[in-house]
């Protein structure tokens, strides 16, 4: 195949990677899903984070109001201990006064809020009631125990404080009712606080849930070691009513916590929060023994909690990553799209650049026949002309003058014509083709030298390791004898030397051709590199004046450079860059082995 059919090959691989490019490719779909899953990903990472943050903020509140309410116990047994410390330390014996005074030092209302009173219970066997009746009547006459029953003992609740609210207990034997009964024989067997399972105290009239907590004291102080002595020796128990409600608004104010609540004891519920969430987003139950019972706590998490739990932090990362796909979708989008319009574009100014190639093509096929008619027909009347002067100056006589004149005319037609020659050359650089050879560029400069027939005064020196490498042969060596020609040919003095040198750098091999003639001042390195340019009188001078124009121009067409690096009175120096490896342009196109 021609170099021209692989260029084409080359240029219609190119063109269908272009218009393939122009289009969506599954690349970019591939992108775009990748980056749809990220987000996707992102949004559930974050959702499950937050999650997993909120849940453990609705637990940590849930456990604190089960602390809470055992820390709040806890302070209402310390209170009814303190009672029985007291009772002890007056063996076995309380008065009204005393205990009245020791209520009111422990500020129910401020230190323990919830609590419904704190009182006194003693057992009273039948054998005792009597004088346990007539004891308790000297200050209140009208003292009675109710109601009646069938048991064979009393538990008469016999001092409350505050009375306020609570007088209608005052008297009531703990005896009538099974939950009240069972909780205070289980406190004085145990010799443990208890409480009692649900009851309605007969204080409050809304006749809502509520409970009592007892702590037992005995004969001597000390807690007994078994049953039947505890049995024997039992006086009575410290008690407090409690409401549940009452207990737990007191205990767990709203405005303090985010969740709500309901309590239970068995199947009986003590308390439930009026704010019941339908569908709450979370809820526990947590069984919590609680002084002889177990006391059932159902949290969940209310309207407040879930205000303040939540987050659009995952939807704002969903919604700005599925922006975020859509403008790189856009971006694909267009960028096809320019690349669509770049590649119409591209194929409009190929239309164009097509045109102008065949109307340069044409140019410069008609250029290059008239430099050929041109030469032809010029040189033909400059030969005449020659011809003439010849034999004009063989008839003619031994006149000085005359034969100066002959001879400057022969020297401008000679001039003429090497001028012709030269401007043919010019125009046929990049216009012929030049196969690359096996150059031995240090024998081609020993016989350049020797076939410009240099003065026997001068002497050619050649420095450096020169090359053996493949290039054009005919452009190498029209440069090379220009530069070492024209060092002769504008040499001022009988001798002299000229020295070639090379050097190799990356992708150049560097000749240096220097003379140690009269040099060229800075202002005119770069005219001398211009056509028909020469620093002496045309007559003075022989050549057109275009042998450095010929030597730019063919380095041009290498795609290296050629500097002049001169003083003068210290000689010219000239550097050239030959490319080490040859591929160079012929008539605007790529083609290797052409020039």
């Amino acid at each position: 195949m021609s170099v021209d059919g692989q260029l084409s090959s080359e240029d219609s691989e190119q063109r269908r990677k272009l218009i393939k490019a122009g289009s969506l490719h599954w690349v970019h779909w591939v992108v775009v899903a990748l980056s749809l899953l990220l987000t996707f990903g992102a949004w559930y990472f974050s959702k499950q984070q937050l999650a997993e943050k909120i849940e453990q903020q609705f637990q940590r509140q849930a456990n604190q109001v089960v602390e809470l309410v055992q820390e709040r116990m806890e302070l209402y047994e310390n209170a009814l201990w303190g009672g029985v410390s007291l009772i002890d330390s007056n063996n076995g014996e309380i008065f009204y006064d005393q205990w009245k005074a020791y209520a009111e030092s422990l500020k129910i209302d401020r230190t323990y809020p919830g609590i419904n009173g704190i009182g006194v219970i003693f057992n009273v066997q039948p054998e005792q009631l009597g004088a346990y009746l007539a004891k308790e009547r000297t200050r209140r006459p009208d003292y009675k125990l109710h109601p009646e029953h069938k048991e064979t003992e009393f538990w008469p609740i016999t001092y409350i404080e505050p009375i306020h609210g609570n007088s209608g207990a005052v008297g009531l034997d703990m005896a009538f009712e099974t939950n009240r009964y069972t909780s205070i024989l289980k406190a004085r067997d145990s010799g443990e606080a208890q409480v009692t399972g649900p009851i309605t105290l007969v204080q409050d009239k809304k006749k809502t849930p509520g409970f009592l907590f007892y702590s037992p004291f005995y004969r001597g102080g000390a807690k007994p070691k078994t049953i039947d002595e505890r049995r024997d020796s039992i006086v009575g128990v410290t008690y407090a009513p409690f409401i549940m409600e009452k207990l737990m608004n007191g205990t767990l104010a709203r405005q303090k916590r985010q969740v709500s609540i309901s309590l239970s004891d068995g199947d009986d519920m003590l308390f439930e929060d009026k704010q019941n969430a339908l569908r709450p987003q979370f809820s526990k139950s947590v069984d919590v023994p609680m002084y002889g019972r177990i006391w059932r706590f159902n949290i969940w998490s209310n309207q407040s909690f879930e205000k303040s739990a939540s987050n659009n932090q995952p939807y704002l990362i969903l919604v700005g990553g599925i922006i975020i796909d859509a403008l790189l979708l856009a971006l694909f989008v267009f960028l096809s799209r320019a690349n669509r319009t770049a590649l119409a574009y591209a194929d409009d100014m190929t239309r164009a650049l097509e045109e102008k190639t065949l109307h340069l093509e044409k140019s410069n096929h008609d250029l290059e026949q008239f430099s050929y008619v041109a030469s032809h027909d010029l040189k033909s009347p400059l030969r005449g002309i020659d011809q003439l002067t010849t034999w004009i100056g063989e008839d003619i006589d031994d006149k000085e003058e005359t034969k100066a004149h002959l001879k400057l005319m022969r020297n401008r037609v000679n001039r003429m014509e090497n001028l012709l020659d030269d401007l043919l050359t010019y125009a046929r650089i990049g216009q012929e083709e030049d196969k690359i050879q096996r150059v031995d560029s240090k024998d081609v400069m020993a016989s350049l030298y020797d076939l410009v027939s240099p003065p026997a005064t001068f002497n050619l020196e050649l420095k450096g390791e020169f090359p053996v490498f493949n290039t054009f042969y005919v452009p190498f060596q029209m440069v090379f004898r220009n530069l070492i020609n024209n060092a002769i040919k504008h040499h001022d003095k009988s001798n002299g030397k000229i020295t070639i040198s090379v050097t190799q750098e990356e992708q150049t091999y560097v000749f240096v051709v220097e003379d140690d003639g009269p040099g060229i001042a800075p202002e005119y390195h770069e005219k001398i590199f211009a056509l028909f340019q020469t620093l002496k009188p045309r007559d003075e001078v022989e050549g057109s004046g275009m042998g450095l124009a010929i030597i730019k121009r063919m380095v041009d067409y290498l795609g290296t450079q050629i500097h002049v690096d001169s003083q003068v009175g210290q000689g010219t120096r000239f550097i050239v860059s030959w490319p080490i490896e040859i591929s160079v342009i012929k008539t605007g196109e790529h083609s290797e082995g052409s020039f």
